[in-house]
């Protein structure tokens, strides 16, 4: 039977060898529509590899719970509740994450909406609403990250657009495409503009993914998905998180300005 003391020893290592295999180590990472699906897959994927987080949703309650969650994975996850439509959200979340670890890693803007009427159906303010919080409020939160990322010399932003950015989806509004493709073009921009400090900017296009959008689907759309996808199914949110967690992590360090397809074979481009 070991000694207490090396059994001590041994636990260490082998906790130190284990962290070695953490993707987000000690990175502090801002995820945006945190709270459901998408969103809430990547926190917990995050917190699993280490990252210290900042989270932010509109639902007090389900930002609750998920502070709950996942503060048995790490400690003292940060929680900012706000709509990124608002300038001053992405202001008081920079600040939360430079006041409590004083850098910031990791941008991850996921927080969207979609609306369903045809063209001549859909409000103004309804476009001008999903085009705020999708396309605007990434902005947003990318122009108040970036002199911190260049300052540090470093940086990782991942940007959640959709398959509705490339194909024309009738069972959205011409808001949401828009919106995603204008994301797209967001992304693009912003590598070639950062490339030169060493930080990254990517982003991927979910296809259909089990989310609260997806419940909405009547069942012969289902369907209709379904037979469109060679793998047979939708995907799931930890999928996409772990596509995130690649573009987030140093496995990603050669890559910037790219859109990666997360459908299981229904666009392939």
């Amino acid at each position: 039977m070991f000694p207490r003391i090396i059994l001590i020893i041994f636990l260490l290592v082998l906790k130190k060898e284990a962290l070695k295999y953490m993707l987000l180590q000690d990175k502090v990472a801002i995820v945006t529509g945190a709270t459901r699906g998408i969103g809430k897959a990547i926190s917990k994927e995050f917190a699993k590899q280490g990252a210290s987080l900042i989270i932010n949703g509109t639902n007090e309650i389900l930002l609750d719970n998920l502070k709950e969650e996942l503060s048995s994975i790490i400690k003292s996850p940060q929680v900012l509740i706000g709509d990124i439509s608002d300038p001053q959200t992405a202001e008081k979340i920079v600040a939360t994450a430079m006041e409590q670890y004083h850098r910031i890693d990791i941008l991850v803007n996921n927080a969207g909406i979609i609306t369903r009427e045809p063209t001549e159906k859909m409000r103004l303010s309804d476009w001008h609403r999903v085009l705020e919080v999708n396309l605007s409020g990434t902005l947003y939160l990318c122009r108040k990250t970036m002199p911190i990322m260049k300052k540090q010399k470093s940086g990782k932003i991942v940007n959640i657009s959709s398959r509705a950015a490339k194909y024309a989806n009738p069972n959205a509004s011409p808001s949401y495409g828009a919106s995603k493709a204008g994301v797209i073009y967001l992304t693009r921009h912003l590598a070639l503009e950062l490339g030169p400090y060493g930080i990254h900017v990517n982003a991927v296009c979910p296809g259909p993914i089990e989310t609260d959008m997806t419940k909405e689907w009547t069942s012969s759309y289902r369907k209709k998905i379904l037979e469109n996808i060679p793998l047979r199914r939708l995907g799931k949110p930890e999928e996409v998180a772990q596509t995130v967690l690649f573009l987030a992590s140093d496995l990603s360090d050669f890559i910037t300005g790219e859109t990666l397809n997360i459908n299981g074979g229904r666009s392939m481009d």
